[in-house]
């Protein structure tokens, strides 16, 4: 990979502007915030940054439901803020990218308002409209991919009509077989691009295409995917039953056109959320070069905390994938439980969050990272009477401890006023101030873990080799000419011996970093011991 781009060899950083830094007191973070810690931002050091929405919204789903594409809500600021925020990012070599929200509006959007006025009005097919069924009531069986929301249909008294919403009834979907909107929407990227923007984080790319005959989808189709995985961690079973709510074929030709406007601009990046567990479906997103160039790989996000599970995963996608597609990791965004809760609230939760962070940036492909996820924190604490979203995803929400709240107060740096979800209990510790100061810390091993991505060709272009390490551990090799990368990580409970020459078939090596802070770095001979839930990495000779 000589050629490798921007994007490939980089690491991505999501931001959610509401819970990241607040710059006005008003306890939603915003546009200025995230400015002001760019220079934090650059001395991780990542890439990218990828902001999840700040449009205009009424916040029915704290911005997924857009209100206007070309704005800034008043509560993150203005254009202007944007723009110095590109300005400022550019200068310090950190590309920015932002959420990108196709499936669906707000019910406030303009374009909404006016196809409800009448069945005749212009933008009316924008939208998805159908007579009820015959007999009366929704005009398929489709749900809601909100748990409680049921079915994804709400009916228009003024007009006779149903409308389709794959979420929310306060986010109607847009009809992306009308031409009139494609262009529309294509031009909403085009005012990103001439902005400075890098690139896009498609929201819900999988459904940008439905069966336009609107048949039923077959018994046993679940409306969320996610919690029916998490239920039995069953993603062959899940993913097995054809659905006519998404991956229609003319998903698509709709992202080769999308693809064809990022084309017009140079270096630019399209990412898909793409939550559709069957790897074999996810890499025809990024198999053909002119459609997506990365999609979000979600089987692997909702794994078990097992070793075996992950590089099953792993090793499946490198199967199915062709030379064109590229591969990216991640273990926590914004609707996702974080590593350090996710698999149980124990002494252990730490180590397994430093674990995950070592898999992540390791492994071949490009990494994402989730804001605090350098800091290993855990979900917040959020009781009943703070609870605000629709879909229980407050506590990885919870606002960036930025400092102790004994020297900055209850806002830990994050706000001077009261913030919108609570702080997380631990963040007199798991703050970013203490943890720049601890060499022990998870903040410093995401700092020596990117600084070896830089100085490694291994992990960014060198190839992947799993290895037969035992039934805890996975273990293997990033290659590239004469080096040799050896990641080593015990997902078991009990240390574990490995023995190089068995394994790796090396004599010794140069042991680099350890997920253990109480670890040094030194030569290792013939075998390395690793305790329970420890990573290593070593160069090996």
């Amino acid at each position: 990979m000589a050629d490798a781009n921007w994007w490939q060899t980089g690491t991505i950083y999501q931001i959610y502007p509401r819970s990241f830094a607040d710059s006005n007191g008003d306890g939603i973070g915003d546009l200025a915030g995230i400015t002001s810690r760019l220079d934090y931002l650059a001395s991780l050091p990542v890439d990218a940054i990828w902001l999840s929405p700040f449009y205009p919204s009424p916040m029915a789903d704290f911005g997924y439901d857009v209100a206007d594409y070309c704005g800034v809500h008043p509560l993150f600021g203005t254009l202007e803020d944007f723009d110095a925020l590109t300005t400022a990012a550019h200068a310090r070599g950190i590309k920015v990218i932002v959420d990108w929200v196709p499936c669906h509006c707000s019910d406030q959007h303009p374009w909404f308002i006016e196809a409800k006025a009448s069945r005749d009005n212009p933008r009316r097919d924008w939208f998805v409209w159908r007579d009820p069924a015959p007999g009366g009531g929704s005009p398929n069986n489709w749900l809601s991919c909100f748990e409680g929301v049921g079915p994804a249909w709400t009916f228009d008294e003024a007009s006779g009509q149903y409308y389709l919403h794959s979420f929310l009834p306060e986010q109607p979907d847009l009809n992306w077989e009308n031409p009139e909107l494609r262009a529309a929407m294509h031009d909403t990227l085009r005012f990103w691009m001439d902005r400075g923007v890098d690139g896009f984080r498609i929201d819900v790319t999988h459904r940008l295409g439905k069966d336009p005959q609107l048949r039923d989808n077959p018994p046993g189709v679940v409306a969320d995917t996610r919690l029916a995985l998490l239920e039995g961690y069953r993603a062959d079973a899940v993913a097995a039953a054809a659905r006519m709510d998404e991956n229609w074929p003319s998903t698509h030709d709709r992202l080769r056109e999308i693809r064809a406007v990022a084309d017009e601009y140079n270096a630019r990046v399209l990412i898909g959320e793409v939550y559709l567990l069957d790897q074999g479906e996810l890499v025809k997103y990024v198999a053909t070069g002119d459609e997506l160039h990365l999609a979000h790989n979600f089987r692997f996000v909702l794994q078990p905390w097992s070793a075996a599970r992950f590089r099953d995963v792993v090793d499946e996608w490198h199967a199915l994938a062709p030379t064109t597609a590229w591969p990216d990791w991640l273990l926590e965004n914004h609707d996702h439980n974080r590593v350090a809760s996710r698999y149980g609230d124990d002494d252990a939760s730490q180590a397994r969050a430093r674990l995950g962070l070592m898999m992540v940036l390791t492994l071949r492909g490009t990494p994402f990272l989730y804001q605090g996820q350098e800091l290993a924190l855990p979900d917040g604490d959020v009781p009943a009477d703070r609870v605000v979203d629709v879909a229980g995803r407050d506590p990885e929400r919870c606002p960036m401890p930025w400092q102790p709240p004994s020297q900055a107060g209850p806002g830990a740096g994050f706000t001077t006023g009261e913030p919108w979800l609570p702080v997380l209990p631990g963040a007199e510790s798991l703050n970013a101030q203490s943890q720049d100061t601890d060499p022990r810390s998870a903040l410093w091993l995401t700092r020596r873990l990117l600084g070896l991505r830089r100085d490694f060709a291994e992990l960014t272009t060198g190839d992947y080799q799993p290895l037969d390490a035992g039934p805890d551990v996975y273990a293997y090799l990033r290659c590239k000419d004469r080096g040799r990368l050896l990641v080593v990580l015990n997902f078991g409970t009990k240390p574990t011996r490995l023995a190089l020459a068995a394994v790796a078939g090396a004599a010794g090596g140069q042991l680099l970093l350890s997920t253990d802070p109480h670890r040094g770095t030194g030569p290792v001979s013939d075998s390395v011991e690793l305790g329970s839930t420890e990573g290593v990495m070593i160069a090996l000779t």
